[in-house]
């Protein structure tokens, strides 16, 4: 009599399964994505720097451990509870953080901070302790910021840093964006725009101060990807994914004023009041409006810059 053979144990998850799937979590935790959100493999394989091969490995990691959930179709979303990060022994002072955060972002933009470090590098330049640090590289790598070199210490991602790269962004941004929300295959996630409702929100509501500027990037970020990601374009989702990577550190350090973020909340959510009344023609004439009152704004910042230093 012919024994059954026994089934086959499922291999341990490698290393790098267990990173990313761990980094998708903190993705969805860092971005607040409601539940039934869709995870793009091809978004998150541009945001965590590493093929679609390995990211569908760690998305099956996570759907077999029911932090994700299968479609009942296919791909992966976002489960009705992912589970809150474990608690560091020592948690870093998070004003300590913000400022850091700040400080790297300004002086990377300016040129004066090189695009290699170390963390024993940032420590000594802003007097800050390990934890600090340490915290800071890990959310900057987050959002794809920074890269951890193979051998030894980390690397800055390419950034937009002169006046003419930052106005062919914006023009380039004015010539995909609004065409997005008339893509055929356009649909707006209700959970996302009533999201991005309550951030916006809450930003207006509370009190500014420098170091809110990277949460108000973030948001703005989110928003403008999620935009690209309801055109059902996954080329123009690529495209707004790469000018944000590139932005970021232009735009971590806020120079504007409380008045620019009320502008830029209200414009957001005029936006989205016209994609819900499904008035895309007119959302679109919104974002491109929006889009050209910010690269006029980067000018002056730009002029100021240059006057401000000539006169020194």
């Amino acid at each position: 009599m012919k024994q059954k053979s026994s089934p086959t144990p499922k291999a341990a998850p490698s290393r790098l399964q267990r990173e990313l799937s761990a980094g998708i979590l903190e993705l969805i935790r860092a971005e607040k994505l409601a539940p039934g959100t869709r995870l793009a493999e091809v978004a998150l394989a541009q945001r965590l720097q590493v093929s679609r091969t390995p990211v569908r490995a760690a998305l099956k990691l996570l759907a077999r451990r029911r932090l994700v959930r299968v479609g009942a179709t296919r791909g992966y979303f976002v489960a009705d509870a992912v589970p809150a990060t474990p608690k560091a022994p020592t948690k870093p002072v998070p004003a300590d953080t913000d400022r850091l955060f700040v400080a790297i972002a300004r002086d990377r933009r300016s040129g004066r901070l090189p695009i290699d470090v170390s963390e024993r590098d940032l420590m000594q330049r802003y007097d800050a302790t390990r934890p600090v640090v340490q915290r800071v590289l890990a959310k900057l790598a987050e959002v794809a910021a920074v890269q951890r070199k193979p051998g030894h210490g980390w690397r800055f991602q390419p950034i937009i840093a002169d006046a003419q790269a930052r106005a062919e962004s914006y023009r380039y941004r004015i010539l995909i964006e609004p065409a997005g929300l008339l893509e055929p295959g356009f649909q707006l996630d209700p959970g996302w725009a009533a999201e991005m409702r309550q951030r916006h929100e809450e930003t207006l509501r509370e009190p500014w101060k420098e170091t809110a500027s990277i949460a108000l990037y973030e948001m703005n970020a989110a928003f403008h990807e999620g935009l690209a990601a309801a055109s059902g374009n996954r080329f123009l989702l690529v495209a707004v994914q790469q000018q944000n990577r590139l932005r970021r550190f232009a735009n971590y350090d806020w120079v504007f004023g409380y008045e620019r973020v009320v502008v830029n909340c209200r414009e957001h959510l005029a936006i989205l009041d016209r994609l819900d009344a499904g008035e895309h023609e007119v959302a679109a004439q919104l974002l491109r409006g929006h889009l050209e009152r910010a690269a006029m704004l980067k000018t002056i910042e730009m002029a100021d810059s240059r006057n401000n230093n000539s006169s020194k």
